[in-house]
């Protein structure tokens, strides 16, 4: 398909208008616009594992990962680390049935130095329709002191491996991004922004934002950063005032970047030094939910220029919630945002006032989702609590899955797949999901 015609299809497909009542792909880290919201109605809200209620299927997945699925029409991809064989694997399956199509092993290495909570495939790839974008860590087995930690350890440092892989499950190529040390461990999700495949690489030593052309893998832009501290924050895109930014939290603050070119076009310094949650934009503030070793919900107005940490602070929360890892999502005006520890709160997106706080069972790694009206909150126990944008605290449905659940889920074609700690899930109708019948 001629380049053109490709981009063409990335805006149709992937950056749906916001009024569009169509069914939708999901591309990428929180779906296709980057902050876990879907406009499909009628997605199911209620399911037991045990029961098979709305469970269409389960397929067990090789390997292990926190990486979520995404959707294209007819096919599942989702990656996974298969620890004995020291494999890092790419994986696609049928919608419908959830066989597998294929499986393409993408890059064996050593296993790096991971925290607890991570694993060795937590990045979630993206696609335009034509290419999966997939980011692994490549290292040699060498380990040095491990920098920007509170306790002597080693840290096993390497390098960033970007893949672009066809849909018949063949490589088209492969780069080499840049470093990464982190004793956290790695995950870094690609962010496809017009001819662009954009990569994060905060970490402890010398971060980057580096942009390749997605057809041949050259870099066309590289940003450094200015701090060198470990994030791991997928940025989002939004236009503001007719130009397209670039935002994200890390590397000690808040920041917003020209896509295009890389370069900076404002910033918020702190409010702390480590993020991992995505920020969600109300179309007037972009807002985060972060982070360590403080903690902190925040909005900041987007039409700002250089250094505007005095001037375009909207509204600033510093206590209430210890949230870090989940990312918040929006359902209209208001802002619900978990906490590691299981605590969900709802903040007024306009001022930041606190419209209430209960408490959920078990913790919280799998950011949030949001659709026709309704927030879902998936625990590490694999328990999803459905809650409505009321004035308190109000749970329409408690579904149990039955296994521990690290990644976050996706919503596509009326349907919900969940991944487990050893299989994928779709939940939903038997009947055939619109875009079953697509082809290749």
């Amino acid at each position: 398909m001629p380049q053109l015609n490709r981009f063409i299809l990335l805006f149709a497909m992937v950056f749906v208008p916001i009024n569009s009542a169509m069914s939708e792909n999901w591309p990428q880290w929180r779906g296709p616009r980057g902050d876990g919201t879907s406009q499909e109605k009628r997605v199911p809200f209620r399911w037991d594992a045990e029961t098979g209620e709305n469970i269409v299927w389960k397929a067990e997945l090789p390997g292990k990962g926190h990486s979520s699925p995404i959707v294209w029409q007819d096919r599942i991809f989702v990656t996974a680390c298969v620890e004995a064989d020291q494999q890092r694997v790419l994986i696609c399956l049928d919608t419908q049935t959830g066989r597998q199509v294929w499986r393409r092993d993408v890059l064996k290495s050593p296993l790096e130095t991971v925290h607890k909570l991570n694993s060795y495939a937590s990045g979630t790839p993206a696609t335009d329709g034509e290419l999966i974008y997939v980011a692994f860590l490549k290292i040699d087995g060498k380990t040095i002191p491990a920098p920007n930690v509170g306790s002597t350890r080693d840290v096993t440092p390497g390098q960033i491996i970007l893949t672009a892989i066809d849909f018949k499950g063949e490589p088209q190529w492969q780069a080499d991004v840049g470093t990464f040390i982190s004793a956290h461990g790695f995950c870094s999700c690609p962010v496809l922004y017009k001819n662009l495949v954009i990569i994060n690489g905060d970490h402890d030593g010398e971060s980057y934002l580096v942009a390749l052309d997605r057809l041949s893998g050259k870099e066309v832009w590289r940003t450094r950063r200015e701090q060198g501290i470990r994030s791991y924050v997928t940025p989002i895109v939004r236009t503001i005032n007719e130009r397209d930014q670039l935002v994200l939290s890390g590397s000690g603050h808040i920041a917003s970047f020209d896509p295009l070119t890389g370069e900076m076009i404002w910033k918020v310094e702190g409010p702390t030094e480590q993020y991992v949650a995505s920020m969600v934009f109300d179309g007037e503030r972009f807002m985060m939910a972060a982070g360590f070793p403080t903690h902190h919900v925040m909005a900041v107005k987007p039409d700002g220029a250089g250094d505007v940490t005095k001037s375009h602070i909207a509204w600033h929360v510093d206590k209430y919630v210890r949230c870090y890892v989940p990312s918040p999502v929006l359902v209209g005006n208001n802002l619900f945002v978990a906490d590691d520890r299981g605590t969900a709160s709802c903040f007024a997106s306009q001022d930041g006032t606190r419209l209430w706080q209960d408490r959920l069972s078990g913790s919280f790694n799998a950011s949030l989702v949001a659709t026709d009206q309704l927030a879902y909150f998936l625990s590490g126990d694999g328990v999803m609590k459905v809650v409505s944008p009321a004035k308190e605290f109000a749970v329409v449905a408690e579904n149990k899955l039955g296994e521990a659940c690290d990644a976050s889920p996706a919503i596509s074609n009326g349907q919900i797949y969940i991944r487990g700690e050893k299989h994928l899930f779709r939940i939903g109708s038997s009947e055939k999901a619109v875009g079953d019948d697509a082809v290749d």
